[in-house]
């Protein structure tokens, strides 16, 4: 009989005590899922900063392990940030149709050319 030895992680990246930045981590023994990648706009006093990102540093150190992207919808507090993310990850997107076709266009306007 095999014994189940499914564990299963879920970490927030951004998102959590925030509007925007949306980014959770689940990770299924050794595989990674990510369920959203947001930015946010920055505050007044950050003066030269053009969006926020979450910190995905954590998912570039074991990039191998990334299996996917998963996107809610298409608010940019939960897209806006996919730019970076495919520019450190070679991952499939998945979304809805309207979701994927709104992430193309904020894909397009950061200069990513992604399917």
């Amino acid at each position: 009989m095999k014994k189940n030895t499914e564990n299963i992680r879920i970490i927030a990246l951004g998102g959590v005590g925030e509007i925007g930045k949306n980014l959770y981590v689940i990770e299924i023994d050794s595989d990674i899922f990510v369920v959203d990648a947001g930015l946010m706009h920055p505050e007044n006093e950050m003066l030269g900063i053009d969006v926020v990102i979450p910190d995905i540093s954590y998912l570039i150190e074991r990039s191998d392990r990334v299996k996917a992207i998963f996107l809610t919808h298409g608010h940019e507090e939960n897209i806006g940030g996919v730019f970076y993310c495919l520019n450190k990850l070679s991952v499939p997107v998945y979304g809805t149709k309207l979701t994927l076709a709104l992430l193309k266009e904020t894909l397009k306007h950061y200069g990513v050319n992604k399917k």
